[in-house]
Formats: structure tokens, sequence, C-alpha cells
């Protein structure tokens, strides 16, 4: 069976989202036992002109449903950024977006397939399909923002491993 348009966006999305989720949860974890606070992972930087963990996981979030959203009304219009605030709200923020990716329905996702859709991205006019968008910028800019995140938080002492980035996988049934 081939790939639907939900598979390769709604349910792409909600493998690395829950994962993200998972990995914040072990963050809070670690600094448990290392006696550690998370909120000072918030402003943490893999280098000095780099964005911080908080924009991090911001935009891994707003790729996620916003792109998905491009794909229903043509039109990416993500909220403006929040900023720093506790690791609490970025663990909120992730829970949001997991919520909301859950939410869609799958028939209604591929019926947006094939769509024609011109994004107005700053000074750039954009012509997209739905599956373009999605495969050639928001998943893009999405995995590049949760490996981000995730490396800030591993260069920074947590103990996280290549199968918290990948979530469950989706295998086939035997």
């Amino acid at each position: 069976m081939a790939s639907s348009f939900y598979d390769i966006s709604v349910a792409s999305f909600l493998q690395t989202v829950t994962a993200v989720g998972g990995f914040l949860n072990r963050t809070v974890q670690y600094c448990a036992q290392a006696g550690r606070n998370p909120d000072d992972f918030v402003g943490a930087r893999l280098y000095e002109d780099m964005a911080p963990f908080h924009f991090q996981v911001e935009a891994l979030s707003h790729h996620a449903v916003y792109g998905i959203e491009a794909a229903r009304t043509g039109v990416f219009d993500p909220p403006g950024l929040i900023g720093a605030q506790p690791f609490a709200g970025l663990q909120a923020m992730v829970a949001q977006a997991e919520a909301a990716l859950r939410a869609y329905v799958p028939d209604e996702v591929n019926g947006w397939a094939g769509r024609d859709l011109d994004l107005q991205i700053g000074p750039r006019r954009l012509a997209f399909t739905s599956e373009t968008l999605i495969l050639s910028f928001s998943v893009p800019n999405f995995h590049f923002h949760a490996t981000t995140a995730y490396a800030i938080l591993r260069s920074n002492g947590v103990p996280l491993g290549k199968r918290d980035y990948e979530g469950q996988l989706r295998v086939r049934a035997a």
C-alpha cells in the first residue's frame, strides 16, 4: 500500500513530537536525580549565534501543527513566538502540539493532498503543493529544530540516545 498524505505528514510529525515530549520528560527526571534545574536549559544554545533551546521547541511545534494547517488552509500562519518560559511551559507546548496533531482525521487530511499552495514567507512567495510544502519546507524545518533541541540537551549532560529521538517506530504488522 502506498503512503497517504496523512502518513507522510501528521503520522510522521506525531512520531517525533511524541519522542520530543519523551525526551523532555527524561530531562526533568535527570534533573531531579542530578540536582539540576530544567529551567537552566531554556536559554541553552549549541553555539552563541544559534537560537536557544526554547526557540527550538517553539519552532518544531509550529512547523508540525502549522505546516498541517497550511496544507488545510493554504496559509502558513504560526502564532508569534512566546520566547523564554519555564521548562514546564515548553513541555506543555509539545503536549499541545501532540494533541492538535492527534485531532486530525486521516480521511480529511488525505483530502488536502494535491492542493496548490502559494505561501508568502517574508519577502518570498513560494509555490507549493500540499505534499511539497510538507516534504520540502515543514519536515526539514521541523527536524532541524527537533534535532537541535535534542543536541542542546545532550551536550549539556542529559543522558539521551538515538532511540529517544526516534520515538515509536511505525513498523508493519508481522
